[in-house]
């Protein structure tokens, strides 16, 4: 793994998505936030929505709520298409393990699902 310097940044040059394809690798959901606003963000980027671009990596709580889902079926079985909002703020687009039947609203928890490509995946939240 390359060396990071102390705002998750590669000393050799690695840009945003390769460095946060490796935090998922390595089994951690992390996301940016901006040092000065505390703006979070999502997809991984060199600078936020608002300009700031001094940024950090931080690890997600793992927290979200369904925004949106849709389910795609295909003769071999049926998978989702999620929209998460984030508890820290940003959306992000992945799917809810098992849940093909979740509601919108519905509160989801993060994990890394490692395999031959490693991915964050929502698990529907028990109450």
């Amino acid at each position: 793994m390359k060396k990071l310097d102390e705002t998750g940044a590669s000393i050799d040059g690695t840009g945003p998505q390769e460095t946060y394809e490796r935090f998922v690798a390595g089994g951690r959901f992390m996301i940016q936030r901006a040092r000065r606003t505390g703006e979070y963000l999502f997809y991984p980027k060199i600078m936020s929505p608002s300009g700031e671009v001094d940024l950090e990596w931080v690890e997600a709580s793992g927290g979200g709520t369904v925004y949106s889902i849709t389910v795609a079926r295909k003769r071999d079985g049926a998978y989702n298409v999620a929209l998460i909002d984030l508890d820290e703020g940003p959306r992000m687009m992945s799917t809810v393990v098992g849940g093909n039947a979740i509601s919108i609203g519905a509160r989801v928890r993060a994990r890394v699902e490692l395999g031959a490509v490693a991915r964050v995946v929502f698990d529907p939240e028990v109450n």
